[in-house]
């Protein structure tokens, strides 16, 4: 499984599936190819709502986001 946690205070957002962050990925900028991190926006949600992001992943986003404007995501393999 893979982690993703909000990169400024650490805590764990959940896990997704290999699937779940290709899909990220495939539709987020990448600064490098040992990038592990992402910003999200509500615009940016949206967006990858329009490209067919799976609900459960969708859902896990919006309640990081919760009420922020924005938000830095990490990921890690455990």
């Amino acid at each position: 499984m893979i982690q993703l946690r909000d990169k400024e205070t650490g805590a764990s957002l959940g896990d997704i599936t290999e699937e779940q962050l290709q899909f990220l990925t495939d539709h987020l900028v990448e600064e490098s190819e040992e990038d592990t991190d992402y910003y999200l926006d509500r615009a940016t949600l949206d967006m990858l709502r329009e490209k067919g992001l799976d609900a459960s992943l969708l859902k896990l986003l919006e309640v990081a986001l919760g009420d922020r404007e924005d938000l830095e995501i990490e990921w890690s393999r455990s």
